[in-house]
């Protein structure tokens, strides 16, 4: 269930005390709140969700790197119970079937990276890398090496911590995969992932071709995008069949099985307004200072090439902690192509001569990634046609 301005009972009241420890909520008291209408004041299990607490809300998710809409779903639930645990307030270890998750999570990640130990993402999450990393520092500390963080295990990480400082092994070991892959596409492995745009509320669309729905659209561009792609010889996998809208932590586990080396999440942006419009693409980045090199290097390059090459307005590249981002263990971007509210982006998006344009910005753009330094071609200049000639005279 989602909890938004005009809502109240104790999870309201969980809300706002949350957000009060965290510093962000200042009109609290340990009784409970006042209503504004009648003056009384409201014990903490009927607590209100007041303007003050939707504004205490945009800022965490903003901090957080999740959709700022002010409304407290599933996905700011997860970060808000994140939020509460700090390291050393819990014991942590690794459990299969649902691992913990929290920011003493991701400080012992990012603790364990800086000392060597752990190459992965700081999302976070108790995965199996992590519980790896834990029993090889354990094993290496002469402890006992269970993979269950303690109070001994923390006591002898807090000893290193003065001697040791900073180091983003995971971008080292980011760049080195890319760089031993080679800088050719064929072989690569690419999950496509044509977003959920438009399965619930659809938007029609009029078209040169015809009247169609947003979700239609970006399945047809994903579907030629991966036509485009095999030419290169890139191995493609999309996310999911046609007819099926799995979740972003579902369409992640499934990128994960692929063993893929990106994927590409291609979606619409919707807003109440007309006005929103423009181009723009997410790679994982948290308020944690996490991020992923690659991911974002991607982000640039596919962003660049489409705003060089179309007339779609530049909304820049951000880092996001989103599902899909966070969760795969590979380079992702969602690539925002437009609004499915503005006019002027629905006849770029309709157009299929534009719709061959962006797809082979997002090729280019791919191939740019696995280049790292020999690239010297200026952006919008690289020609698409020369590039899948001379990859297929490779595999030839």
């Amino acid at each position: 269930m989602a909890w938004r301005r005009g809502d109240r009972g104790p999870e309201v009241a969980a809300i706002r005390a949350t957000l009060a420890g965290m510093g962000l909520l200042h009109k609290i008291d340990s009784v409970g709140v006042t209503e504004p209408e009648t003056g009384s004041v409201l014990a903490r299990t009927d607590a209100v969700f007041d303007a003050d607490l939707e504004t205490a809300v945009l800022t965490f998710q903003q901090a957080r790197g999740l959709i700022s809409d002010g409304i407290v779903g599933a996905a700011t639930q997860a970060a808000l119970n994140d939020a509460t645990h700090s390291l050393g307030t819990r014991d942590l270890s690794y459990i299969v079937s649902k691992p913990m998750a929290g920011d003493d999570v991701a400080q012992l990640q990012q603790r364990l990276g800086e000392l060597g130990f752990y190459a992965g993402p700081v999302d976070g999450t108790f995965g199996a890398l992590t519980h790896g990393a834990v029993t090889d520092f354990q094993r290496d500390c002469g402890l006992s090496a269970d993979g269950v963080v303690e109070s001994e295990t923390l006591a002898t990480l807090g000893r290193f911590s003065t001697l040791f400082k900073g180091g983003d092994v995971a971008s080292l070991v980011e760049k080195e995969r890319v760089r031993t892959s080679g800088p050719m596409l064929a072989g690569k492995r690419i999950v496509l992932d044509p977003g959920p745009s438009g399965s619930e509320n659809p938007i029609r669309i009029e078209t040169p071709y015809g009247t169609i729905t947003d979700a239609e659209l970006l399945w047809d561009i994903t579907r030629r995008l991966s036509e485009r792609m095999n030419q290169a010889g890139v191995e493609v996998f999309l996310s999911r069949p046609e007819a099926m809208i799995p979740t972003d932590p579902e369409r992640a586990e499934i990128a994960n099985a692929f063993n893929a080396d990106l994927v590409i999440s291609l979606r619409l942006d919707r807003h109440h307004s007309t006005v929103g419009n423009g181009v723009a693409t997410f790679y994982f980045g948290n308020s944690l200072g996490s991020e992923s090199m690659l991911g974002e290097a991607l982000s640039g390059f596919v962003q660049r090439e489409i705003v060089s090459r179309t007339d779609l307005r530049d909304c820049r590249t951000h880092g996001r902690s989103w599902p899909l981002l966070r969760m795969t263990r590979m380079p992702s971007i969602q690539l925002y192509l437009g609004y499915a509210n503005s006019a002027g982006d629905l006849e770029i998006l309709g157009n299929r001569s534009e719709q061959d344009t962006i797809i082979d910005s997002i090729l280019v753009g791919v191939k740019r990634l696995y280049l790292l330094d020999e690239d010297d071609h200026p952006t919008g200049s690289m020609s698409v046609d020369d590039l899948i000639s001379y990859e297929q005279e490779q595999l030839d």
